[in-house]
């Protein structure tokens, strides 16, 4: 799947979030991940939605954008507490593996865990290319 398809299905406990952002015509992972804050909370006032649930979708179309991980994994992330590519950048693998290991864990997972101490040291690099990558692009107030 191309991260910047059309969203077309999540799980279960998205479906309010889901209804809303069709309705809304918010169709793409990017269209997702551009919303900003008063655009959900106006998304929150016009439906059933929950804030929490857009600021993770939110949260998760980002990392899967900007660091390219699938929806199962930036789910994972998201949900361990790692939702933002700063917070990637400045963790380490152990760190990455305690979090996510732990949550799969709580939830009675029986697979293989999705992060693996290889996979881990490869997101924190990426995200910490993505940041500085970030840093020069940024405009300067100087210019």
């Amino acid at each position: 799947m191309d991260n910047d398809d059309h969203i077309d299905s999540l799980p279960k406990h998205f479906r309010d979030e889901h209804n809303q952002l069709v309705k809304e015509g918010l169709t793409t992972w990017k269209e997702l991940r551009d919303l900003t804050n008063p655009e959900i909370d106006s998304l929150v006032r016009t439906g059933k939605s929950s804030p929490i649930n857009l600021r993770r979708l939110r949260g998760i179309a980002q990392l899967m954008l900007d660091i390219g991980v699938k929806f199962e994994e930036a789910a994972l992330l998201v949900h361990a507490g790692l939702a933002t590519i700063k917070v990637l950048a400045t963790s380490t693998p152990e760190e990455l593996i305690k979090k996510t290991g732990r949550l799969e864990r709580q939830l009675g997972v029986r697979r293989k865990p999705l992060l693996n101490l290889a996979k881990a040291h490869a997101l924190i690099e990426l995200a910490k290319s993505r940041q500085t990558l970030k840093l020069i692009n940024k405009p300067s107030l100087h210019t």
